[in-house]
């Protein structure tokens, strides 16, 4: 970038280190989002940010952030941080952090996550010398701070991603417990997709005249997706779904399920139908679900079966299709889902299989975005019955399924269950006391 260059990046006033960082990912212009919220952030004030997942969010924060911590250099305290960014999963953590570390290239910023189901003490090892800017999940934070391995009153910048889905998880105790921790004079951030009133609430009790900017409005759907209700009894989703990916479009599919084993069994539904597909939920370890992503953003898969709180985070370009083959609980989870797609400016599609049961998740949906869903009916579908008639043959005849997960650990033995072989001794021996991060599951 030379010096009679100029880019609508430049007019923002970002330090030339992240403007020529910028320019190497291909970013001339900024979004919507970006443009609205960089110059008050870079200034020093709170903010509520509300956009769609997919419109550089991320950015929104993380290059004011670097901005005002390259025009004002200090070292990080040990144990502690100068910005804290606090995520969902681990996935968005992962994503949140690896941002920071482009966009800050050439400031030489310390960048660390910390979330759970991983060993911890990488994780006290990187923080005991400080970092400038630690990206964490609530749960494990909250043990690093019991354990005083995580120091947060240095804190100057502090940015809550994802507050609408923070709220749907329960997190609220544990981020005011952590708020309690930061010093008063914090400048604090808050991005979601949607605003709940929960979460205004929480805004206006922690930040000092912030700004508001909005890029849709609050329960918007993206504009590119494609989207329609296909109504089918719940007997017959998978057959239709199956039925579905003899479309070669659906190339790169998010398929949405309620719960962690209704995630498995879809996966090998789809698989025994010749779908390539794998399943990304809490119960994986981060591995596995590292080489899934891998393989989804490759083209290697055409299903990612998901449940919502693995699914954020999941940012990969070119997602065809959304599937949503159980209605979300919240029908704000449905503005995130379906946000998956249609990234980037590209269109995308959104296909819902609603049962009888969920037609009153569906009115939730189309109230809170204000639409009516265009909508067809496959019920007492005869091809639908046949396959549904012929899989339950296929099931009774098959063996079970191998177990694919990690095994259980096993059962901790004290005074009423004893291990096999165990003497009576062994009845009355206490068990060990908890270490680390087992008090928490891991987070995603």
């Amino acid at each position: 970038m030379t010096q009679t260059d100029t880019t609508p990046f430049q007019a923002l006033g970002l330090a030339l280190p992240i403007l020529q960082a910028v320019a190497a990912e291909g970013y001339t212009e900024p979004t919507p989002i970006q443009a609205k919220a960089i110059p008050p952030v870079m200034q020093g004030a709170d903010l509520i940010g509300i956009a769609q997942t997919g419109t550089g969010k991320t950015a929104a924060f993380a290059l004011p952030i670097l901005h005002r911590l390259a025009v004002s250099r200090r070292a990080a305290p040990r144990r502690g941080c100068r910005v804290l960014v606090l995520s969902p999963t681990r996935e968005l953590a992962s994503q949140i952090a690896d941002s920071f570390r482009t966009y800050g290239a050439r400031l030489g910023i310390n960048v660390a996550v910390i979330f759970g189901g991983v060993n911890h003490g990488g994780q006290i090892r990187t923080m005991a010398g400080g970092v400038d800017v630690l990206v964490a999940c609530p749960g494990r934070l909250l043990d690093h701070l019991a354990e005083r391995t995580v120091d947060l009153g240095a804190v100057e910048t502090f940015v809550l991603d994802e507050a609408d889905q923070m709220l749907d998880l329960g997190f609220m105790p544990s981020i005011r417990r952590i708020v309690r921790a930061l010093p008063a004079a914090t400048q604090n951030l808050f991005f979601s997709a949607t605003m709940p009133r929960e979460i205004h609430a929480l805004a206006s009790e922690l930040l000092t005249n912030p700004v508001e900017v909005s890029v849709t409005p609050p329960a918007a759907t993206a504009e590119r997706v494609a989207q329609q209700v296909l109504f089918v009894e719940q007997a017959r989703k998978r057959a239709l779904l199956a039925e579905l990916y003899a479309d070669q479009a659906l190339s790169r599919t998010l398929v949405f399920t309620r719960t962690k084993h209704g995630a498995d069994r879809l996966t090998r539904y789809l698989e025994d139908a010749g779908v390539q597909a794998a399943a990304i939920h809490g119960n994986k370890s981060q591995a596995q679900r590292e080489r899934t992503l891998a393989a989804f953003k490759s083209g290697r898969l055409r299903a990612l079966v998901a449940t919502d709180i693995a699914s954020r985070g999941i940012d990969v370009e070119a997602v065809t299709h959304v599937i949503n083959f159980e209605m979300p609980n919240v029908a704000e989870s449905y503005v995130h889902r379906i946000g998956r797609t249609a990234r980037a400016g590209a269109a995308g599609g959104a296909i819902s299989l609603v049962s009888d049961e969920e037609r009153v998740l569906l009115r939730d949906i189309q109230k809170l975005t204000r639409q009516t869903i265009p909508s067809f009916d496959r019920r007492n579908d005869r091809v639908l019955a046949a396959v549904q008639a012929a899989d339950a043959v296929a099931e009774r005849a098959a063996p079970p399924p191998a177990r694919t997960e990690e095994p259980a650990a096993p059962r901790r033995t004290d005074r009423h269950h004893a291990a096999p072989g165990a003497t009576p001794g062994d009845r009355k021996r206490r068990p060990q006391r908890r270490r680390f991060g087992q008090r928490r599951q891991a987070q995603g």
